[in-house]
């Protein structure tokens, strides 16, 4: 047996961390998937699901506003202490950009949603879901092999949401003869591929947690 694995077998179990990311990679999923509802849902019944995805982004940086009070307090972590802080920012990340397309819809009063966001909101979800199922592989710091796998799909959305979010601009620009209508729509799908962007941020930090303890 290897010798991190043996220390990994007598090293405690954490009961600080995991619990703190668990609990932010959920409300993150949850929110991903409100965002989702939200362009498929009626102008009338988005605000519903528009204040819930407040809720939770408020809620997620709390969870990293704890997680940095219990880094400065833990001399002992289940993984190295930056990269523990970089999970949990790029976490953060996703959470404020989709809180941000959100924020967005709702601002410029965005009447029609275009196939395109939806598509977007759809390929974040699938994201976050990779990232919470990820995050509960890590906990057992052992067999890396779904992780690895989780981070290819990540990596793969990404580029999905490029192609999409590149095309989605073209057509806006070769179609809509309104001007406020072309910088509404651009403004929402940036804010969703950048959430995009961030979940391949969190794919590297996993990924790279992986390979150092593999």
């Amino acid at each position: 047996m290897a010798l991190k694995h043996i220390l990994n077998f007598f090293s405690p179990k954490d009961k600080t961390f995991f619990p703190l990311f668990d609990q932010a990679t959920h409300k993150l999923t949850k929110l991903s998937e409100f965002l989702h509802e939200a362009t498929n849902a009626t102008k009338e019944d988005r605000e519903v699901y528009f204040n819930k995805i407040d809720e939770l982004e408020e809620h997620i940086e709390q969870i990293s506003h704890t997680m940095n009070l219990e880094l400065s307090r833990n001399f002992i972590t289940p993984f190295d202490r930056e990269d523990i802080h970089a999970l949990m920012t790029t976490i953060e990340d996703v959470s404020s950009n989709l809180q941000e397309a959100s924020n967005r819809i709702r601002m410029y009063h965005v009447e029609k949603i275009s196939k395109s966001i939806r598509k977007i909101t759809e390929i974040n979800l699938e994201a976050c879901q990779l990232i919470t199922e990820s995050v509960k592989e890590l906990k057992e710091m052992k067999d890396f092999k779904n992780v690895f796998e989780c981070v290819k799909k990540i990596n793969k959305l990404d580029r999905k949401s490029d192609s999409v979010f590149e095309k989605a601009i073209s057509d806006i620009f070769e179609n809509e003869p309104e001007v406020k209508n072309i910088i509404k729509y651009k403004e929402v799908l940036a804010s969703l591929d950048k959430a995009t962007d961030k979940c391949k941020s969190v794919a590297r930090v996993l990924e790279a947690v992986a390979v150092k303890h593999s």
